[in-house]
Protein backbone atom coordinates (compact mmCIF):
# COMPACT_ATOMS: atom_id res chain seq x y z
CA UNK A 1 0.00 0.00 0.00
CA UNK A 2 1.07 3.36 -0.71
CA UNK A 3 -0.17 6.82 -0.83
CA UNK A 4 0.10 9.57 -3.44
CA UNK A 5 0.57 13.22 -2.37
CA UNK A 6 -1.68 15.37 -4.15
CA UNK A 7 0.01 18.96 -4.77
CA UNK A 8 -2.56 20.30 -2.08
CA UNK A 9 -0.55 19.31 0.28
CA UNK A 10 2.91 20.12 -0.69
CA UNK A 11 2.12 23.27 -1.68
CA UNK A 12 0.56 23.82 2.14
CA UNK A 13 3.89 22.71 3.59
CA UNK A 14 6.13 24.99 1.10
CA UNK A 15 3.93 28.06 2.23
CA UNK A 16 4.15 27.16 6.03
CA UNK A 17 7.94 26.76 5.67
CA UNK A 18 8.10 23.24 6.43
CA UNK A 19 11.43 21.57 4.84
CA UNK A 20 10.69 18.11 2.71
CA UNK A 21 12.04 15.99 5.05
CA UNK A 22 9.60 17.37 8.23
CA UNK A 23 6.55 16.58 5.38
CA UNK A 24 7.37 13.73 5.04
CA UNK A 25 7.54 13.07 8.80
CA UNK A 26 4.20 14.49 9.00
CA UNK A 27 3.36 12.28 6.57
CA UNK A 28 4.22 8.95 7.95
CA UNK A 29 3.16 9.98 11.36
CA UNK A 30 -0.54 10.56 9.61
CA UNK A 31 -0.29 7.27 7.36
CA UNK A 32 2.33 4.82 8.52
CA UNK A 33 5.23 3.64 6.84
CA UNK A 34 3.80 3.66 3.21
CA UNK A 35 5.73 4.83 -0.02
CA UNK A 36 4.82 8.05 -0.98
CA UNK A 37 4.61 8.73 -4.52
CA UNK A 38 3.41 12.12 -6.27
CA UNK A 39 1.68 11.34 -10.05
CA UNK A 40 2.87 13.25 -12.76
CA UNK A 41 -0.42 15.54 -12.73
CA UNK A 42 0.92 16.86 -9.18
CA UNK A 43 3.83 17.56 -10.05
CA UNK A 44 2.44 19.64 -13.36
CA UNK A 45 0.49 21.70 -10.48
CA UNK A 46 3.51 22.19 -8.50
CA UNK A 47 5.65 23.52 -11.04
CA UNK A 48 2.88 25.78 -12.44
CA UNK A 49 3.14 27.33 -9.02
CA UNK A 50 6.69 28.27 -9.63
CA UNK A 51 6.16 30.60 -12.55
CA UNK A 52 3.19 31.65 -11.07
CA UNK A 53 5.38 33.15 -8.15
CA UNK A 54 5.21 36.99 -7.34
CA UNK A 55 9.21 37.29 -6.82
CA UNK A 56 12.18 35.99 -7.88
CA UNK A 57 12.94 34.69 -4.38
CA UNK A 58 9.48 32.81 -3.87
CA UNK A 59 10.11 31.19 -7.14
CA UNK A 60 13.78 29.90 -5.75
CA UNK A 61 12.14 28.75 -3.17
CA UNK A 62 9.24 27.26 -4.72
CA UNK A 63 12.07 25.73 -7.17
CA UNK A 64 14.20 24.18 -4.47
CA UNK A 65 10.74 22.75 -2.78
CA UNK A 66 9.80 20.53 -5.97
CA UNK A 67 13.59 19.62 -6.49
CA UNK A 68 14.21 18.23 -3.02
CA UNK A 69 10.97 16.48 -3.16
CA UNK A 70 11.48 14.60 -5.90
CA UNK A 71 15.13 13.90 -4.70
CA UNK A 72 12.80 11.87 -1.82
CA UNK A 73 9.83 10.58 -3.85
CA UNK A 74 8.92 9.16 -7.09
CA UNK A 75 6.75 10.15 -9.52
CA UNK A 76 4.04 8.00 -11.26
CA UNK A 77 3.41 8.70 -14.74
CA UNK A 78 0.22 9.28 -16.27
CA UNK A 79 -0.14 6.40 -18.23
CA UNK A 80 -2.70 4.75 -20.93
CA UNK A 81 -3.98 1.89 -17.93
CA UNK A 82 -4.48 5.65 -15.74
CA UNK A 83 -6.08 7.86 -19.04
CA UNK A 84 -8.71 4.44 -19.62
CA UNK A 85 -9.60 4.46 -15.84
CA UNK A 86 -9.92 7.77 -15.70
CA UNK A 87 -12.37 8.08 -18.64
CA UNK A 88 -14.40 5.51 -17.37
CA UNK A 89 -14.68 7.27 -13.57
CA UNK A 90 -14.95 10.72 -15.90
CA UNK A 91 -18.02 9.11 -18.04
CA UNK A 92 -19.59 7.12 -14.95
CA UNK A 93 -19.44 10.12 -12.58
CA UNK A 94 -20.41 12.68 -14.96
CA UNK A 95 -23.89 10.20 -16.05
CA UNK A 96 -24.94 10.98 -12.49
CA UNK A 97 -24.65 14.21 -12.06
CA UNK A 98 -21.50 14.31 -10.76
CA UNK A 99 -18.18 16.54 -12.10
CA UNK A 100 -15.08 16.48 -11.05
CA UNK A 101 -11.91 18.51 -11.56
CA UNK A 102 -9.78 17.73 -13.96
CA UNK A 103 -6.61 17.38 -12.54
CA UNK A 104 -8.21 15.93 -9.33
CA UNK A 105 -9.38 13.46 -11.40
CA UNK A 106 -6.57 12.26 -12.53
CA UNK A 107 -4.48 12.50 -9.69
CA UNK A 108 -7.19 9.97 -8.18
CA UNK A 109 -7.43 7.64 -10.98
CA UNK A 110 -3.57 7.24 -10.61
CA UNK A 111 -4.21 6.38 -6.93
CA UNK A 112 -6.86 4.03 -7.37
CA UNK A 113 -4.88 2.75 -10.62
CA UNK A 114 -1.73 1.21 -7.74
CA UNK A 115 -4.77 1.02 -5.01
CA UNK A 116 -3.36 3.30 -3.03
CA UNK A 117 -4.77 6.13 -1.20
CA UNK A 118 -4.84 10.47 -1.64
CA UNK A 119 -3.25 12.09 0.79
CA UNK A 120 -4.94 15.94 0.21
CA UNK A 121 -6.11 18.91 1.92
CA UNK A 122 -9.12 19.19 -0.51
CA UNK A 123 -11.49 16.12 0.71
CA UNK A 124 -13.76 17.79 -1.27
CA UNK A 125 -13.24 16.44 -5.07
CA UNK A 126 -11.38 13.16 -4.16
CA UNK A 127 -14.22 12.18 -2.43
CA UNK A 128 -16.18 12.11 -5.97
CA UNK A 129 -14.10 9.79 -7.06
CA UNK A 130 -15.40 5.78 -6.66
CA UNK A 131 -12.66 3.12 -4.59
CA UNK A 132 -10.44 5.99 -4.06
CA UNK A 133 -9.38 6.40 0.26
CA UNK A 134 -8.81 9.92 0.75
CA UNK A 135 -6.80 11.09 3.52
CA UNK A 136 -6.24 14.04 4.99
CA UNK A 137 -2.74 15.89 6.78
Amino acid sequence: MGIVLDSSVAIAAERRGDTVASLLRQLVAATGDQQAVLSAIGLTELVHGVYRAQSAELRLRREAFIQELLSDIEVYPYTQATALLAGRIDGEQQARGITIPFSDLLIGATAVLHEYSVVTVNTRHFGMIPNLKVLTL
